[in-house]
């Protein structure tokens, strides 16, 4: 995969770790955490930082809301070039992914017309380099099994509970915790039934 140019790039917190965002003059082109996302790319010989940039700052604020459980789901001009057709396809399926919901690697094969492909997708999931935006958090493995993310396990895990998801048994640093089942929080009007 390759990293478009960008035009510029900026750093925004949030409660999982600091975001490296960059923007292309089509959108948002990447989102990596700075530390412990296998693919964050080294910023030396890239355009200048602006938090102020137009697209940058409407994300940083966009990140707010989603981490304060105000969004579900980003609004954002996106440039996904940086992948190859059949990655664009995958990750434009997972934007269909609503919040609090999930989709299986297999499910998301099927809806890009190409079901035999589940390992294909799975490694176009994991090239995402607009991680939470284009929600690869909300692929599971087959059963519902909590499988690998690109910011870490652990990470993925409070990005599913934020959403709704209650993961029974999960510790990050359990050696079988990628074997772990989601089950999804009902609301309080359906438990009382």
């Amino acid at each position: 995969m390759k990293t478009p140019t960008l035009s510029a790039h900026a750093l925004c917190p949030t409660p999982l770790g600091e975001l490296l965002l960059g923007a292309t003059a089509h959108g948002l082109a990447g989102a990596w955490f700075i530390d412990g996302q296998r693919d964050t790319p080294a910023t030396e010989g890239w355009s200048r930082a602006d938090p102020a940039h137009p697209v940058l700052a409407e994300a940083a604020r966009q990140f707010g809301d989603y981490f304060a459980g105000r969004r579900p789901r980003f609004d954002l001009p996106l440039d996904l070039s940086a992948g190859t057709p059949f990655q664009q396809d995958v990750w434009r399926a997972l934007l269909g992914i609503a919040g609090g919901d999930a989709r299986t690697y297999g499910e998301v094969a099927a809806r890009i017309g190409r079901p035999a492909a589940v390992r294909a997708v799975g490694t176009a999931v994991g090239a995402n380099p607009l991680i939470i935006v284009v929600p690869c958090h909300r692929v599971l493995g087959s059963q519902g099994a909590l499988t690998g993310f690109g910011g870490g396990l652990g990470r993925k895990a409070a990005l599913l509970r934020l959403e709704g998801w209650r993961l029974d048994g999960f510790e990050s640093s359990t050696p079988d915790a990628a074997l772990r089942r989601l089950r999804p929080r009902r609301p309080a009007a359906e438990q009382a039934d």
